[in-house]
This record gives structure tokens, C-alpha cells and sequence, in this order.
């Protein structure tokens, strides 16, 4: 933990009075464990997309034998293939939905509620230590935040473009 000075980490990332060592540690597991599940859901998310677009492709691929003499191959792909569940009674629309509405939803509720519980819902206090106690303090590049952190102020002011310089 920090003193709140300019060369910690900012107050979203400081641990609260009270909070032991044992519970960010566990914290910071139950992140990691939600990281690898958004990485499993955008894997989830390419299938979809990649299914989606071999059946369209598959569907040209029919149309393409068709025109080149093979209408029975063609309509065998077009029938038994195009549109065809990937899963029982399911398209991959299907299967991203329930993935999503069920364990996606509940693995980040929980996660959401430990951290809201334990650490009056801060994020990444694990690696925001692990931070600190690895960057070399005072060195260029090794800043614990951005040197100017863009406020409320800074909404209103307009933006200047590389020629209003």
C-alpha cells in the first residue's frame, strides 16, 4: 500500500484500511481466473464468426458446383449442410447467448460482488502491488500512472489537432 503520493498508484487501486495480504492474493486469483474466461469467450465469439462465415461460403461453394455440373453434390451440401445446427437444436448465435447468459453472467457477478464485498469494489490490487513493487521508482517509463490524468476540466476544453499547435 501507498501513501497516496504522486508516485503511487492511484486511490482506485490502493488497497482499503484493513484488508490483509491473504484476501488481495485471492482477489487477484478470482481476476486472473475472469481473465481467462474473457479470453475463452472471445475464442467462443471467433467460432461464431468463423462458423457463420464457412456456412455462407459453403452456400457459394453449392451454388458454384451447381453451375459446373454437379447439381447433386450440390444440393446433397445444400441440403445437409447449409444452415445446419453445429450443436443440437442449436446455431452458434445459440450457444454465445446461453454461454453468456449463464456462466459469463454469474462468473462476473461474482466476481464483481467479492471485490465489492472485500475491497469496497477495486480492481486489480493484486497486480497494482505486484506493480509498485517491481518498477524501478523515479525512472522514466516506469511512472505509476499518467503523469496528467485527464479530469472533468479537461471535457470541456477543446482539443487541439497537430496544426493548432
Amino acid at each position: 500500500m501507498t501513501d497516496g503520493s504522486p508516485d503511487g498508484p492511484d486511490a482506485a487501486h490502493q488497497r482499503p484500511a484493513g484488508l490483509d495480504d491473504a484476501t488481495v492474493e485471492a482477489l487477484g486469483k478470482l481476476s486472473e481466473a475472469l481473465e481467462v474466461v474473457e479470453h475463452a469467450r472471445g475464442y467462443l465469439y471467433g467460432f461464431h464468426r468463423l462458423t457463420g462465415k464457412a456456412d455462407l461460403d459453403l452456400g457459394e461453394a453449392a451454388e458454384l458446383l451447381r453451375q459446373a455440373g454437379h447439381s447433386d453434390l450440390a444440393d446433397r451440401i445444400e441440403t445437409e449442410l447449409v444452415g445446419r445446427n453445429v450443436i443440437e437444436g442449436r446455431w452458434t448465435f445459440q450457444i454465445v447467448e446461453d454461454y453468456d447468459d449463464g456462466y459469463y453472467a454469474a462468473f462476473k457477478e461474482l466476481e464483481r460482488l467479492a471485490r465489492d464485498e472485500l475491497a469496497a469494489g477495486r480492481r486489480h490490487l493484486f497486480e497494482a502491488e505486484m506493480k509498485e513493487a517491481r518498477r524501478t521508482h523515479g525512472r522514466r517509463h516506469h511512472e505509476a500512472r499518467p503523469q496528467h490524468e485527464p479530469g472533468p476540466e479537461d471535457e470541456a476544453a477543446p482539443r487541439k489537432g497537430p496544426r493548432d499547435s
